[in-house]
């Protein structure tokens, strides 16, 4: 386990790459600042013009920050988010992004998970992530489908497919920390099928039960499986909006370092599985604005693109 001063370095300094002229912004909430500190000493440590936000929690993922974040997270170099819900899709982020900052979104990160997920290797990661990358370029159909009863199609054609390495050099890239997956966002419309999810869902945990959820032309129509199922059907109904139960986004978890704990920032990362999320995908290159984005977690999933199988069970059936 690492000390908390060295995961705030290698935060900083290897994966965001901070330097001593930057401006560095550090946004963080009530339930996180902790971790903030520790980020904000390690940026003072580098020479950075480092800076510290703490706002309220936001109440669910892809909710906006207050307008004063928002309008600084354009004025900055780089800046990283450890927040209770996702910054990650919303369009302050995506605006930062835009304007050529750079940064990072840790949404969910706990202490434990700040000591403990971050020493991955990341240029490992980063090669992994590339192969699987190239695999999907190109690629018209995926089919996704486990011995639950999962069974779903969706077409990613046209869609850029975008790697989150851990590795946030370049002006305007931005990622998760801890990081480790491949993901895109899915020709709106095109999902059909069941999807079984087995492990966890943003904003629930760890599931109890599998819970069964009906995709037809894009969109979850029913969601099936006890308790936990009712409360992913409230969540994604509480903005009001059709768009919530669109199919956002399909990525795969390709860090060995992590595992599915109950904690989406994790879990989603987690070697050989697979996530789909509902709502938002319009910051990842899709066309769908929900002010939510809700990730569900499948373990053992066989995957295809265009017919070819590149996961089975929850093993790659090829190594770069």
């Amino acid at each position: 386990m690492l000390s908390p001063d060295v995961a705030a370095e290698i935060t900083t300094k290897i994966c965001l790459g901070v330097k001593s002229n930057e401006r560095f912004l550090i946004v963080t909430d009530t339930e996180t600042s902790e971790i903030g500190k520790y980020l904000l000493d390690a940026g003072l440590r580098i020479g950075a013009e480092a800076m510290l936000i703490v706002m309220k929690p936001r109440t669910r993922h892809g909710e906006e920050p207050p307008e004063p974040v928002a309008e600084a997270l354009t004025r900055v170099d780089v800046f990283v988010a450890p927040t209770k819900f996702s910054l990650s899709h919303t369009q302050a982020r995506k605006h930062a992004t835009e304007k050529g900052v750079r940064g990072a979104t840790m949404p969910g990160i706990t202490m434990d998970m700040f000591l403990t997920t971050l020493s991955a290797d990341y240029e490992k990661i980063r090669n992994f992530n590339h192969h699987l990358k190239k695999m999907l370029e190109g690629g018209k159909t995926i089919r996704v489908t486990t011995d639950l009863g999962t069974d779903l199609t969706l077409s990613i054609e046209g869609r850029t497919v975008m790697s989150d390495d851990g590795l946030i050099h370049e002006k305007g890239s931005f990622g998760n920390l801890p990081a480790g997956e491949v993901f895109v966002a899915p020709v709106e419309g095109s999902a059909n099928g069941v999807l079984v999810i087995d492990a966890s869902v943003a904003g629930i945990g760890i599931l109890e039960h599998p819970v069964e959820v009906f995709v037809e032309n894009g969109f979850a129509v029913k969601i099936e499986g006890g308790i936990q199922a009712e409360k992913l059907q409230n969540m994604l109904s509480s903005v009001g909006m059709k768009e919530a139960f669109s199919i956002a986004e399909l990525g795969f978890g390709t860090n060995p370092n992590a595992s599915v704990i109950g904690n989406v920032l994790e879990d989603e990362k987690a070697f050989g599985t697979v996530h789909i999320a509902f709502g938002d995908n319009s910051t990842i290159g899709g066309v769908t604005k929900a002010g939510i984005h809700v990730d569900a977690i499948l373990t053992k999933p066989t995957v295809s693109v265009d017919g070819e199988l590149i996961l089975k069970n929850g093993t790659w059936t090829w190594t770069p």
